[in-house]
């Protein structure tokens, strides 16, 4: 009696632990893009002006400064 099933390859050994770990980077990657209390509130929409408009610092401004600090 022959065995039918082949050895498992060395292409499909890499395939799989390529799927294994892009699928570690997806679950590390969530936590981070679930969202906080505080970016749950939205802020009331702001009018623009006439002429210009310039900066104002917004919630997600705040947010950014926040992770560029060292």
């Amino acid at each position: 009696m022959q065995n039918s099933q082949t050895p498992p390859s060395r292409r499909s050994f890499f395939a799989g632990a390529a799927t294994v770990g892009a699928a570690a980077a997806a679950v590390a990657a969530l936590p981070q893009l679930a969202t906080s209390p505080e970016a749950a509130v939205s802020e009331p929409p702001r009018v623009a002006p006439e002429k210009g408009g310039g900066y104002h610092l917004s919630a997600h401004v705040k947010q950014y400064y926040k992770t560029t600090q060292l």
